[in-house]
């Protein structure tokens, strides 16, 4: 792959051709209206764009494309900015290119069970637009209040239900794309197959990297007749990830299967109040959906089952307020670790699940090694981590001890066979660890890819996929001696 050319246009020469079919207003120059895009929700990460654009129409998008093609200009397009890999950080020669305006829900085909969307609808509006039809979208990020569909597609996001129902790639038909030269296409289709390669999976997950969506067709899912929730704690990590194994070993497909450690389960507490033991050292939420006889038996089983590993406290929720009540707290967990620490740093790494328990057990003397607290909360159902290290940026060094910290995890991730990420994407935070989970073989095939789709590299420059250089300095750096008495830095 190419690497990125230097712009031939200057700011304001942009500028003035992109406010020839966009409205000026939209069309944002100066520091202080940018200066909320220089990041996504990974705020660690930052840098200010050269323009931001807000088109209103795929041909406004297409027309932008050309442009920024024609004159070798970064794009990086962004939806919420609820990304947290660093993955909507601009490009400080390019443009950042909102879609934002993108928010009509264009279609819903009860018979047909799908909904078509333009890239910048919320999640949650999904679910509650599809209400009236008796169905609901099944992928529940924990910032579906806020986060798009189109985000969503670009990263893989999961949720607490992506156990049963699955994550993004699962649960969507068709993607329309501009390509990097300004051509509209689309991807997959509405029947139950497309022929050729699946290039519908190809661009879910792929960051931004290969087009811009502009439109998704997803799945709808009929609410199921009853739902339940048991929350079972225990007094250690340990019997909790077993009991994640033993519930799937009984054949027990869970609507959701979340786990919590003692941090996360005190702060969420303290935001939610949702009724959590907060004496337990490991918090299980297991939802169990279907039919009310169906849910009625596995709910024993469930409730049987924590109790024969060590439950310490087993409660199920018996009305619809109660059961939405122990998902608030589960789902408010991100923001409520901000009220007992000045700054956190969310993980995502993804491995066996019958590794939980071991790997849990390793981040404890991680976080004494590195003295950093960490506060626990993932989909314990898929092996999902997102762990999340409590620190004090103004504390000079403890960012990169942080940092370090993260990759250490990310590397054990891999180690007992799991991966780097689960649904936040690599983005610049886990570039240096694809390195770490893929060899120089696959690294290659991943930059062809690239340069199929972006044979310039304009489409979101220095994300995702690092060069092979990147890899071997990378490497280089990892093989050097450690001073034994603390952490190697590495310079972000």
């Amino acid at each position: 792959m190419n690497q990125t050319a230097a712009p031939d246009i200057s700011q304001s020469e942009l500028a003035e051709k992109l406010r020839e079919f966009i409205h000026p207003e939209y069309v944002i120059s100066d520091e202080e209206t940018m200066r909320p895009y220089e990041c996504d929700g990974l705020s660690m990460y930052c840098e200010m764009p050269m323009l931001v654009v807000l088109p209103e129409t795929v041909a406004q998008v297409q027309q932008v494309m050309r442009i920024c093609h024609r004159h070798h200009v970064p794009v990086v397009a962004r939806g919420a900015g609820t990304g947290l890999s660093a993955g909507a950080m601009p490009h400080a020669q390019g443009v950042v290119l909102s879609l934002a305006k993108f928010n009509k829900i264009l279609s819903i085909d009860p018979k047909a069970r799908s909904a078509r969307l333009q890239p910048g609808v919320r999640n949650l509006a999904i679910s509650e637009k599809a209400l009236q039809y008796g169905m609901y979208y099944g992928p529940d990020p924990s910032s579906q209040i806020a986060c798009t569909i189109g985000g969503n597609v670009a990263e893989n996001s999961g949720g607490v239900h992506c156990l049963k129902y699955g994550l993004t790639v699962h649960n969507i038909l068709s993607v329309e794309m501009v390509t990097v030269e300004g051509d509209r296409v689309t991807v997959g289709s509405d029947g139950l197959d497309s022929c050729g390669m699946d290039l519908l999976a190809l661009m879910t997950g792929s960051e931004g990297l290969l087009g811009i969506i502009t439109e998704v067709q997803v799945k709808l899912l009929p609410r199921p007749e009853k739902a339940q929730v048991v929350m079972a704690g225990f007094d250690s990590i340990q019997n909790a990830g077993d009991a994640v194994g033993g519930i799937i070993g009984e054949g027990i497909i869970p609507g959701g299967l979340e786990m919590m450690d003692g941090f996360a389960i005190a702060a969420a507490e303290d935001f939610a109040q949702a009724g959590y033991p907060r004496e337990a050292e490991a918090l299980l939420l297991c939802e169990v959906d279907g039919t009310a006889e169906e849910v009625q038996e596995h709910i024993e089983q469930a409730e049987n089952l924590f109790r024969k590993y060590g439950a310490t406290s087993v409660r199920t929720s018996q009305t619809d307020h109660e059961r939405a009540l122990l998902w608030k707290g589960r789902k408010s967990a991100f923001p409520a670790v901000g009220r007992i620490s000045p700054d956190y740093y969310c993980m995502d790494g993804t491995i066996p699940r019958r590794q939980l328990a071991h790997v849990l057990i390793e981040m404890q003397r991680m976080s004494e090694r590195y003295g950093l607290r960490v506060a626990n909360v993932f989909h314990a159902g898929d092996g999902n981590l997102h762990p999340l290290i409590l620190f004090d940026a103004n504390v000079p060094g403890e960012f990169e001890r942080t940092e370090q910290f993260g990759g250490d995890i990310l590397k054990l991730c891999v180690e007992v066979g799991g991966c780097i990420t689960g649904e936040h994407g690599v983005g610049v935070e886990k570039i240096r660890q694809m390195a770490v989970q893929f060899d120089d073989r696959e690294l290659e095939q991943f930059n062809a890819l690239k340069a199929a789709f972006d044979p310039e590299g304009i489409l979101n420059p220095g994300k995702g996929v690092p060069t092979l250089r990147q890899c071997q300095e990378y490497r280089a750096l990892e093989r050097q001696p450690q001073n034994q008495s603390e952490p190697n830095k590495v310079e972000a």
